[in-house]
């Protein structure tokens, strides 16, 4: 073990000394090349449309709004250059809301009737992006100054998973009277695939030669047949919002 971390405190010490010289020598925001690939980690904020009537339903019954669908998530997605200004872009992103809700016109011994409700989403998606101002310029054959601030727009689409849940105490309103309410516990799962479509601007601003602050906005597009007790709603509708921002490492 000692003569394994031996042999790697040398190696690392004879890439410093033979580094160090060329590293001092170059200016700091310069690169060996034009980069052509990269990797950008996302926080990002989906405001749902909402537009479907399973919504307009459960908002109705239930002390739940829409805004309550608005959902915090992930996203990562992996660059690839094809020309000095447009690339190929694929990545995944994640989404996931949850509210505790209850009837707004029913109780039981006075006491609320609560559920859960949950509501996710998770992406697939491809891209082409194209860089509105040039990303750098080369300086000489081995020289490379990426730009300092570079908007960018972009399109494409995808595959869409969606899961909605619900968990609790439900009233079946087809049988309540003003003396009896039949209430009952249930979990409500409807899940499924669909295509998704999606447009977004964004900005990559440089704090080194190799990483960037990025924020983007995109709208994305799709709908998805509903299952399970959701299955007598219409189709559920997954079109949304969504701010994004994050880091980007290019190499």
């Amino acid at each position: 073990m000692r003569q394994h971390i031996t042999r790697m405190a040398v190696f690392i010490v004879g890439i410093l000394s033979i580094g160090a010289p060329a590293v001092a020598q170059q200016r700091p925001d310069f690169l060996f090349g034009r980069p052509g690939n990269s990797i950008a980690i996302r926080g990002q904020w989906h405001q749902p449309r909402a537009a479907s009537d399973l919504y307009d339903f459960v908002t109705k019954e239930l002390t739940l709004e829409k805004d309550d669908f608005n959902a915090p998530g992930l996203a990562v997605d992996f660059g690839f250059s094809l020309t000095p200004r447009v690339d190929f872009r694929t990545g995944i992103d994640f989404t996931s809301a949850f509210a505790r809700t209850e009837y707004r016109d029913f109780t039981e011994g006075g006491l609320a009737i609560e559920q859960d409700t949950r509501m996710q989403q998770l992406d697939l998606v491809a891209s082409i992006v194209f860089a509105l101002t040039p990303r750098g310029r080369a300086i000489g054959q081995y020289s490379y100054i990426p730009n300092r601030v570079v908007p960018y727009i972009g399109a494409g689409g995808g595959f869409m998973r969606y899961q909605i849940e619900q968990e609790g105490d439900f009233v079946e309103t087809k049988t309540q009277s003003a003396y009896y309410l039949d209430i009952f516990s249930e979990r409500y799962v409807s899940n499924g695939w669909t295509t998704s479509t999606h447009v977004f601007t964004g900005l990559d601003v440089r704090l080194t030669p190799n990483v960037f602050l990025t924020g983007e906005l995109r709208q994305i597009w799709g709908n998805a047949a509903l299952k399970g007790g959701f299955v007598d709603f219409d189709p559920i509708d997954l079109t949304g919002l969504r701010i994004a921002a994050g880091i980007k490492f290019v190499f």
